[in-house]
């Protein structure tokens, strides 16, 4: 099982060398036994990787270690040991593979659910599979899709399937939820993660560079299936807290620095080709039943291609199916791959006028088909970049891509922040800063109407809030008791004061407005009650003293590390805040 998963993840950053590479991971150390006991562990991994082997691990001594990871815990560092993963673009990897099909033959469809498997019956008398009636969840057409064979890879959703081929079937899926957050770049190097194989509770952590940011996880607890998982903050917490166990204390972790958080289901699975029925699969599973249902369930990321081709060998066989050749896939290049170079970001700058960043960003995303991309850009109106306006300031995504992402079957804002950038993973307020741009290009791309438009940013919104974590951010703020010194509620409310100057007892949309005008500052309206509802706990369109020292509460205590409102009310009161950072959810 792990020469396979070697051998799949090597071909993985051949196929996609735009999408995948080799990341180094350390393993930090903190009792001397522990070195030679980790060390036989990774080079029995190098061993069986063989050929295939990305990078051989290597020792690192504390001064090397620390040198390299600077934000590491000195106190008792024997020194850490370094192994080499692969790490991809897990959405745009999905994306690939799905247009790589397309390209080679396939019929493809997005936002289509199966409401019913259809059946024939054998001369034999035998009754199998033999279709099903789909439904588009946007439009609400239904047809019906008949077909010689029926694959179920439906992940979490395997059983819901499995039900409409038999009710009477047992559950095979033990649903997983993991939860991940994002946090600023300053808290890991840029090429190295960090591994954690022993928390507190036996978990694994793993703390890695992802996509500018860093991201964290994961956690494991058994739940329910859904289409909306959401993470919860004791999950956040325990994540928090064991990153505290392995940063130095120079580095306050703190809640309010947490940009996302979401949550995935895994689907563990139970074998129902076993008599052992209670035990878990440590691989994936390939099961037919009575009826020919093909039922693929299990497995991982990295071993999609071997788990595909097992299953399609299954189909073939059950369902007497005739293939013109063999499988093809070990080494086909993905979509982006064949004409992509590691410096091809250059010719994207030279060629078309694109920031460096951008052009690196679009390589990176799109491989040689960052070309078509960039030629959707539109004029900046500047001297440089000449092309490519951004969606947020802080980020190297284009209007280009939301033109692009249209082409790739996107249908909703939400297929665009979340399933071809990943902007809602990596920045939940920037997104949402974003939205109105992204809305406003895909109406003009889909023909949207006004209220269509609406709809979308509410759809985009409550995503946002329900699955991205900001409903259990604002929770985690709202919980926080007010334990504020005599000197700080002073000093507070003579900050707050300086903006309420009508002294009506709350801040106003009035009073931000009379503020920016007084500092030479021009900002929208929608900026405007954008600033309000940061702080506006109780929704009624301003903010009163309790509120204002409800959120310089939770700065203090690091639940939150910025706020513009506040900011505000500094500048007022003539003094600056040093308590932000990053901008966090």
């Amino acid at each position: 099982m792990v020469k396979e998963a070697l051998y799949e993840r090597a071909n993985l950053l051949d196929i996609a060398p735009h999408l995948s590479c080799p990341l180094p991971i350390m393993l930090p150390v903190y009792k001397w036994w522990q070195i030679p006991y980790y060390w036989v562990g990774i080079k029995a991994y190098d061993l069986v990787a063989g050929s295939k082997l990305v990078k051989p691990s290597y020792y690192l001594s504390k001064a090397k270690a620390l040198e390299l990871f600077p934000m590491l815990k000195k106190n008792q560092l024997c020194g850490a040991l370094v192994y080499y993963d692969g790490q991809h673009n897990d959405a745009r990897m999905n994306l690939a593979i799905v247009l790589t099909a397309a390209r080679m033959g396939a019929t493809v469809a997005n936002h289509v659910a199966v409401t019913k498997l259809l059946k024939k019956t054998l001369p034999d008398g035998k009754s199998v599979v033999a279709g099903a009636k789909v439904k588009d969840m946007l439009s609400g057409e239904e047809w019906e899709v008949r077909a010689k064979c029926v694959i179920n890879a439906t992940g979490p959703f395997t059983d819901s399937i499995r039900s409409m081929d038999n009710p009477e079937t047992q559950k095979i899926c033990q649903p997983s939820s993991g939860v991940h957050i994002v946090l600023p770049d300053y808290y890991s190097p840029q090429k190295m993660g960090l591994l954690d194989p022993a928390t507190s509770d036996g978990r694994v952590i793993f703390f890695l560079p992802w996509e500018g940011a860093t991201i964290a996880g994961t956690t494991d607890r058994p739940c329910e299936v859904t289409h909306s998982p959401s993470p919860t903050e004791e999950d956040i917490q325990f994540i928090l807290q064991e990153i505290r166990h392995y940063l130095t204390s120079d580095i306050e972790v703190r809640r309010g620095d947490v940009l996302s958080a979401w949550a995935g289901i895994r689907p563990l699975v139970l074998d129902p080709n076993k008599t052992n029925t209670e035990a878990i699969a440590r691989n994936h599973i390939i099961h037919v039943s009575d009826s020919n249902l093909v039922t693929i369930a299990g497995g991982k990321w990295t071993t999609y291609r071997s788990m595909a081709k097992e299953t399609m060998d299954e189909a073939i066989k059950c369902c007497q199916l005739k293939p013109e050749n063999d499988c093809k896939t070990d080494g086909l290049l993905l979509e982006g791959a064949h004409g992509y170079t590691p410096t091809m970001f250059i010719r994207l700058v030279q060629d078309f006028g694109l920031e460096n960043e951008v052009a690196q960003h679009l390589a990176n995303t799109y491989g040689d088909r960052a070309f078509s991309v960039a030629k959707l850009a539109r004029l900046t109106g500047k001297r440089w970049p000449i092309v490519g306006k951004r969606l947020h300031e802080e980020f190297p995504y284009i209007d280009a891509e939301v033109r692009y992402a249209v082409r790739e079957y996107a249908c909703t804002a939400v297929d665009v922040i979340a399933r071809r950038l990943r902007l809602a993973f990596l920045n939940v307020q920037a997104t949402e800063e974003a939205l109105p741009f992204i809305i406003d290009i895909m109406a003009e791309e889909l023909h949207w109407s006004k209220s269509e438009k609406k709809a979308q940013h509410e759809q985009a919104v409550q995503f946002l809030k329900a699955e991205m974590g900001q409903d259990v951010n604002k929770a985690s703020k709202e919980d926080i008791d007010i334990n504020l010194s005599k000197e700080e509620i002073r000093d507070y409310v003579g900050r707050f004061q300086s903006l309420d100057v009508d002294k009506k007892g709350y801040i106003s949309v009035n009073d931000l407005r009379r503020s920016f005008k007084k500092h030479g500052e021009t900002v929208t309206e929608e900026q405007l009650h954008e600033l309000l509802r940061e702080v506006d706990l109780n929704k009624n369109g301003e903010v009163d003293l309790s509120e204002y020292l409800q959120m310089m509460q939770a700065i203090k205590s690091g639940a939150i590390v910025y706020s513009r409102l506040a900011m505000i009310a500094n500048t007022e009161y003539e003094k600056v805040s040093v308590e932000r950072s990053g901008g966090g959810l």
